[in-house]
């Protein structure tokens, strides 16, 4: 980035090309430009012509001003890029919305608003002037506006009209832009159509910088290519933005800013108190301020406050450090998504990208060979430590803070998460980490082997710790006086025993506080029950546990702690009503559920009717893993009052009831969406939702079965027997099954699932079970892409074109009534896809005869083959082309074909002998793009590449007209009168050889089944209904009536007949 200064004589110069880690902080200009002769261009200032030019006085102004805010340095797009460099101006404009983002201030300086006097508090002298400037009519301004920190508005006098804030309602008024983008809000919160209508009103000089100044909004990167008009730099910056959405959606396991509010909505928000204390801490402010410490290590007991720490540091880290880069993950061991090393790679990865949009290159560079497979394969850790080590040694990454929270709670593959962070440390990048977790001597000795390293002990802080923890009593307190109407004496006592037992444990105090606010708490038993609370987390845990045994709901309490225990995620209060067994007297609404819950006392939470465990440490010792080890024998005793058959039981329990809901629930369209084609981005679930209470066994079932037949004991082996319950599972739900995954946007889990299925069986050789095992995977891996896209697929696509000895093809007899001809496809799974009978290589041209019995195809095999429309059979190969076969046509009678090559000759062919009767060889000069014969049959007209149009006389051969045209006719054929020739550029009047009406195509003939834009689809009436698979990309197509042929990259020539509309 090369910036202006002032030089000591007080005029203007340029700095040097800076890099983008020395750039000081700088003002920038917005402006409208003016003509070239007054606008000061890079080429002027080094040739000292600036200052006679109009336009040098913004860039005073701007100079002037920066100074005024004590800025030494300032940009102005006009002078500060050298634009007759078109690397340097493709960087620049790829760089415009990061340039504007990181400055210190923006002036824009509007030239055709003006304040004849001083009184700027009057805004109806120029408000209207303001809301009428053509600042806001240009295309590149509308980034100027967004992207910056702050933006002050200038008269053309340099009078200050106000700034951003100030006059919000008015911007928000004459754009139209949300509030909350003006804001400063996260762009990727508004829908891309959102953001493409923020432009609809707004121009540019030249017509792609419309595309080329929404780079920017979209966080994308494009080479710039001017001269491709508007409508192609929009359709490449569409493909890229959603190029880019596929790999961040495919990339995404959970986004940690979600995960924060989360976090702090359940701790009642985040006390500053609370936290504050860390910031003044030294160790802290060395690492923070200092270069030689570049990893800090905050370890602590449960509950000691490690999670608020850091949400309060990721707070101050984003204040104080607006134009870094700040990623962090939150691990939680209870649930599967977010409890392992691969999910924290994948999330730091994700927020990187989100925040610094270039990066996405480095994770493109390996999703493009292999889409979302590359999050699924079985190597992903090297694919993620790569792309992460790509990203670090990024030449403009800034500074990055990455941040962990609970190492502890990364059940899998943390040694390799502790060893990548260590590597890092080794490096030059500009990074330094936040890690927290619990004293574990297995995290302190590997991390014991970094560089740079910094520790904070919170048990060493227990003084800061304290102030702390009397900081959360006291606004915990406070809550409590509007729930109980204690007076200042009962508080007083509350707060006097909370002091006294608290020992620095901010969780302790926040489960007393939520037992004290239990509204059958009695206010003359208060200080009884307070009694009743011990020092410590785990002494708390038992005396919770047994007041739990000795209640009236003591067995179904037991029951959802088991289950809440045993779960891979968070379950929702409709699942856990699917996986308990509801004894009588209890109904399942909401209400009811919630207080099942709530009578497990403070182990559970409720938030948005999701259960969670109040903290890892609760879980933990109702498992028998207690962390403190005086504790560890009533942890112990926890277990076997939760788990008195042991843990596998509760396994059992969640498997079976799973499969039994599913079979009860699951259903073909379950939302009742009809249209075969309904893709998932437009699906929104019904209230109440079907699959509420069928979610979690949908995606965990086949895990459980794993726990269970994984396991020593064989005690559950029978659960894989031929006629067993899985086998009549996946016999009678299984596409229901798929259909309800992709619904549930799951499919991908579900697809690992069967795998995993699949490597249990392989091992016992079982087998029908075995068998359908292995075939329900491969239907899921070769049509599951478009079963996730439109779930319906699953019963038409997915079932058309699945082989013919596809188990669940013949389970599943549910191919669509509505196609009376389908395709004929391969007999069994294959390791690579084969092509039916057909051509070698590509179909360039296929065609219907005039009757609808045959079909003609022309391939760059250089053949043409003749096929019968009823029975898919080819009847004839037609070879004598030296080059591929462009365009076939039939006569009307049917008897003749007519093909055209990249050789430039025409052939004739009879159809009965297959025997080519005439080739038309003296008359193009290039390839021949397109064949069509007359209605009489008499005449054969063909388009080329060398631009011209020849009509041939079909008995002989000779050519009898040649028509010079504009560019080359793709697709020709005659009027009914003979009299005229239709093309793609346009209706040509034979006699005359002239073009009547250039550019106006003849309007297809419409009919209710067509193949649809993308030519992935075949639609009817334009709505989708039946995707075609990667193997079936059509290259030609041609319809009859119900009837449709499609010749395929590959070869294949697929017919179709359908029997009614749908």
């Amino acid at each position: 980035m090369r910036l202006l200064e002032r030089n000591d004589a007080g005029g203007i110069r340029l700095t040097k090309d800076l890099p983008s880690d020395k750039i000081p902080p700088y003002a920038i200009l917005s402006h409208t430009w003016g003509s070239d002769e007054e606008e000061v261009s890079y080429k002027d200032l080094e040739d000292d012509r600036a200052v006679s030019k109009l336009g040098y006085n913004k860039i005073l102004f701007c100079a002037d001003q920066a100074g005024r805010d004590g800025l030494k340095f300032f940009w102005v797009d006009t002078c500060c890029i050298d634009k007759s460099n078109s690397t340097e101006l493709q960087e620049a404009i790829n760089s415009m919305f990061r340039w504007y983002r990181d400055a210190a201030k923006c002036y824009v300086y509007l030239m055709d608003v003006s304040i004849p006097t001083p009184d700027v508090d009057n805004k109806s002298i120029w408000e209207p002037a303001f809301r009428a400037s053509r600042w806001f009519t240009r295309g590149w301004t509308l980034q100027e506006l967004i992207a910056p920190i702050t933006v002050d508005f200038f008269s053309m006098e340099q009078t200050r009209l106000g700034d951003r804030n100030s006059l919000l309602q008015i911007i928000q008024e004459i754009t139209g832009i949300p509030l909350e983008a003006l804001r400063g809000g996260l762009l990727s919160y508004f829908s891309v159509h959102d953001r493409m209508a923020w432009i609809k009103n707004r121009s540019t000089t030249r017509e792609e910088d419309i595309a080329y100044s929404l780079f920017g909004i979209f966080n994308v990167q494009l080479p710039l290519l001017y001269g491709e008009g508007k409508e192609k730099a929009l359709e490449r910056l569409r493909e890229k933005i959603e190029k880019d959405d596929d790999c961040l959606a495919d990339l995404h396991i959970t986004d940690s800013r979600h995960d924060k509010k989360r976090i702090e909505a359940a701790k009642d928000g985040l006390l500053k108190d609370s936290y504050c204390w860390v910031l003044s801490n030294g160790q802290f402010q060395q690492w923070h301020n200092g270069d030689d410490q570049r990893l800090h290590w905050i370890k602590g007991d449960p509950g000691k406050g490690k999670t608020i720490l850091l949400c309060g540091i990721i707070d101050e880290l984003e204040k104080s450090t607006p134009t870094g880069l700040l990623s962090f993950f939150f691990c939680r061991a209870t649930d599967s998504r977010i409890n392992n090393a691969t999910a924290v790679l994948r999330g730091l990865i994700y927020l990187l990208v989100n925040q610094q949009p270039a990066l996405i290159s480095h994770v493109r560079r390996l999703y493009d060979h292999a889409g979302k497979k590359t999050f699924e394969d079985p190597n992903i850790w090297v694919v993620l430590c790569e792309i992460f080590t790509s990203i670090l040694q990024d030449s403009d990454l800034r500074m990055t803070y990455l941040i962990i929270d609970a190492l502890d709670e990364c059940v899998t593959d943390l040694p390799q998460l502790l060893e990548l962070i260590i590597q890092t440390l080794c490096t030059s990048s500009p990074i330094k980490w936040i890690v927290s977790s619990r004293n574990w001597p297995d995290i302190e000795k590997q991390l014991e082997t970094a560089t740079q390293k910094a520790r904070l002990s919170l048990e060493l802080n227990a003084e800061s710790i304290s102030t702390a923890v009397n900081a959360f009593i006291q606004n915990k307190v406070n809550q409590l006086v509007p729930k109980t109407k204690y007076d200042a004496s009962m508080i007083g006592t509350i707060k006097d025993y909370l002091h006294s037992h608290e020992n620095g444990t901010f969780l302790w105090v926040a489960l007393v506080c939520q037992a004290l606010a239990d509204p059958k708490v009695e206010k003359r038993h208060i200080l009884a029950k307070l009694q009743t609370f011990p020092r410590g987390l785990d002494s708390l845990y038992a005396r919770m546990l047994e007041q739990i045994v000795h209640s009236e709901d003591a067995e179904l309490c037991k029951q959802i702690l088991a289950v809440a225990a045993a779960v891979r995620r968070p379950i929702s209060l409709d699942e856990l009503a699917s996986l308990i067994e509801i004894p009588d007297g209890f109904s399942d609404d909401p209400e009811s559920l919630e207080k099942i819950v709530k009578l497990c006392g403070s182990f559970l939470i409720i938030r948005e009717r999701t259960v969670y465990f109040v903290h890892q440490s609760a879980k933990d010792f109702l498992l028998g893993k207690a962390s403190d080890k005086a504790s560890n024998k009533a942890s112990q005793e926890a277990f076997k009052l939760i788990f008195p058959a042991g843990i596998e039981d509760v396994s059992y329990i969640i498997f079976w009831r799973s499969l039994n809901i599913m079979s009860e629930k699951l259903r073909r369209d379950m939302y009742c969406l009809n249209a075969p084609g309904f893709l998932i981005d437009n699906i929104r679930a019904p209230d109440p939702d079907p699959l509420a209470t069928v979610r979690y066994s949908c995606i965990y079932w086949i895990d459980h079965l794993r726990d269970l037949v994984s396991s020593t004991s064989s005690k559950w082996v029978h659960l894989l027997q031929d006629d067993g319950d899985v086998f009549k599972f996946l016999t009678t739900k299984y596409l229901y099954w798929l259909e309800a995954l992709s619904l549930l946007r799951a499919l991908s889990e579900g697809i690992h699932a069967i795998r995993h299925l699949e490597s249990l069986l392989g091992h016992t050789n079982r087998g029908r079970l075995t068998a359908i095992v292995r075939d329900a995977h491969r239907f899921a891996l070769s049509y599951g892409m478009i079963i996730k896209k439109a779930p319906l697929q699953a019963y038409t696509s997915a079932l058309v074109f699945a082989p013919t000895n596809s188990m669940i093809k013949k389970i599943f007899k549910e191919e669509p009534d509505w196609i009376s001809t389908i395709p004929v496809v391969e007999a069994e799974w294959s390791a690579c896809t084969q092509t039916l009978e057909g051509h070698g290589e590509w179909v360039c041209s296929v065609t219907f005869s005039p009757d609808g019995q045959l079909v003609a195809s022309g391939s760059g095999d250089k053949t043409i083959k003749i096929w019968d429309a009823a029975s898919g059979t080819c009847t004839h190969t037609l070879e004598g082309h030296g080059s591929p076969v462009s365009s076939v046509a039939f006569s009307s009678d049917g008897q003749l074909v007519a093909s055209g090559s990249g050789d430039n000759t025409i052939k004739i062919w009879d159809v009965a002998s297959g025997t080519c009767t005439h080739t038309l060889e003296e008359g193009h000069d290039d390839w021949v793009s397109s064949v069509a014969f007359s209605p009489d049959g008499q005449r054969v007209a063909s388009g080329s590449g060398d631009n011209t149009i020849k009509i041939w006389d079909a008995a002989s051969g000779t050519c009898t007209h040649t028509i010079n045209v504009s560019s080359t006719a793709y697709h020709i054929s005659f009027d009914h009168a003979n009299a005229y020739i239709n093309t793609d550029i346009g209706r040509i009047q034979i006699a005359t050889a002239t073009m009547e009406s250039p550019n106006q195509p003849s309007n297809p003939v419409c009919c209710s089944y067509s193949l649809g834009q993308d030519r992935r689809w075949i639609t009817c009436n334009n709505q989708n209904v039946l995707w075609l698979p990667p193997e079936y990309h059509v290259t030609a197509s041609a319809m009859q009536g119900r009837k449709m042929v499609l010749g395929c990259s590959l070869g294949r020539v697929v017919l179709f007949s359908f029997s009614r509309d749908i």
